[in-house]
């Protein structure tokens, strides 16, 4: 059965030529109309305009602001790639949800962000990363170990204190600090709550000032910088370096020796905790219901992981070892890519497939509706990780974006996927998973989220204590 939770088929006019007449709009009393839908799960909206209007469309959101929906890949890979020079990130990113985690390089801009990218960026590569696969893969089992058996359970909420876990104790190698990090969660997904509200429902922005709501999410954000802060002065007057991904971060330094100032270093580190935990949680999630889902797939991923040993010393020999596990999340991103849509603002007047767009026109790229296009997949909305096997999956390069595309991909690409091999290898090796639905909600924030997802687990070998 395929995946579609309920969305309109996208067959039909799906693959209307953009270039073959003026481009359709949406206006701004269609949105009113359907402001409660939207609110709720806006991709059925999408999808239903994609389908009626072409593969690039225009929603009017007030007398003189537009926002162009595209799923046409030669126009995504031109503002995310070739011309990417020529787009910003929209005040969404760079104010709204900036005001609430800091100026890091998610939500940054221009020389500002090429400098901190340019800092930071070594702390993740895949040798700096080796030395953490270890560390990282006993987070993972900690919080799988112990799931309740033979009963349904939500695995999400599970997944996010996984992923929350892997990043906390990748960055801070020892110590006690389980309660700083779960308040931490907290306001990390208190205040993604509401940037929603206030993305989704920007006629009621006025209220949420004057209620006071935007002053108390702040405060929030101020708590957890101060939580930050002491971890850091912790770290600073012990004088040990405990290997971890903040001893590379206090050591980074600036073209002219500088190290980064404490508040930038809190900013980069409350994004590395929101975008890094949650993409990841939503990923896991989506990946491991589909396996529920896909019985056939979920037992050729256990022929790979029977008779491995996780817990041996080179854990990056294990991660290697498990290329069909690696296919099984590639094509679970697909499907439910985390980051499902990406916004640009255009700085100068551009050409795009014929029609010419003001500076100033903002730009809304559809990862999701991409990723499920019957022009550009055989059979897309069908759980097939067999056709990212190493020989077939040069073919989508310039069409799958799971972690965007260009400079400003994601930075945390390789730990993210290390993570999701290693937790999913795991917990099939010693899980059998099944689902009583075949409908799984999905709820679209700032990432692509699931709602619940129930799962049974059953001990492959029961008797064994893990």
């Amino acid at each position: 059965m395929s995946e579609k939770q309920g969305e309109p088929s996208e067959q039909g006019t799906g693959g209307k030529n953009p270039k073959s007449g003026p481009i359709q709009q949406v206006s701004q009393w269609e949105v009113i109309q359907n402001r409660r839908r939207i609110l709720s799960n806006p991709l059925p909206f999408h999808r239903e305009k994609f389908d009626a209007l072409g593969n690039t469309f225009i929603v009017r959101i007030g007398p003189r602001k537009r926002i162009v929906f595209t799923r046409e890949p030669d126009t995504i890979r031109s503002i995310l790639q070739k011309n990417h020079r020529n787009y910003a990130k929209s005040e969404l990113q760079t104010r709204d949800l900036a005001k609430y985690i800091g100026h890091g390089i998610l939500t940054s801009e221009g020389d500002f962000w090429r400098k901190h990218r340019k800092m930071i960026q070594p702390a993740f590569h895949k040798d700096q990363l080796r030395g953490l696969l270890g560390l990282m893969f006993r987070a993972i089992r900690e919080e799988l170990q112990g799931l309740p058996e033979n009963e349904v359970l939500d695995i999400f909420p599970r997944m996010s204190d996984l992923a929350f876990q892997v990043v906390a104790q990748s960055l801070f190698r020892a110590g006690d600090f389980r309660k700083d990090m779960n308040r931490l969660q907290e306001i990390t997904e208190e205040n993604q709550k509401m940037l929603i509200r206030e993305m989704r429902q920007p006629y009621l922005k006025w209220w949420f000032k004057l209620s006071g709501r935007i002053g108390y999410h702040l405060g929030l954000s101020t708590q957890a910088r101060e939580l930050l802060d002491g971890l850091i002065e912790e770290r600073v007057q012990s004088g040990l370096h405990r290997g971890d991904l903040l001893d590379m971060l206090l050591g980074a330094r600036y073209d002219d020796g500088r190290p980064m100032p404490r508040h930038q270093l809190i900013d980069e580190l409350i994004i590395l905790f929101t975008a890094g935990h949650e993409t990841t949680a939503n990923a896991l999630s989506f990946a491991v219901f589909l396996l529920a889902r896909h019985p056939e797939k979920q037992e050729r991923l256990y022929t790979e992981v029977r008779d491995l040993d996780f817990g041996q010393e080179d854990t990056l020999q294990v991660i290697r070892s498990l290329g069909y596990t690696q296919q099984c999340i590639e094509e679970a991103m697909r499907l439910f890519p985390p980051v499902y849509v990406i916004d640009r603002v255009s700085l100068s007047e551009e050409v795009v497939n014929g029609h010419p767009f003001p500076a100033g026109t903002t730009w809304l790229l559809s990862l999701y509706e991409l990723h499920r296009s019957p022009n550009l997949w055989e059979d897309p909305e069908a759980f097939i990780p067999e056709r990212f096997e190493p020989q077939k999956k040069k073919a989508y390069t310039g069409f799958y974006f799971p972690f965007g595309a260009g400079p400003r991909m994601c930075i945390g690409n390789n730990f993210a996927m290390n993570e999701m091999v290693l937790a999913v290898g795991w917990l099939v090796q010693n899980y059998r998973i099944t689902t009583p639905t075949d409908v799984l909600e999905i709820n679209p924030l700032i990432s692509l989220k699931p709602g619940k997802v129930p799962l049974r687990l059953e001990l492959r070998e029961p008797g064994l204590s893990l």
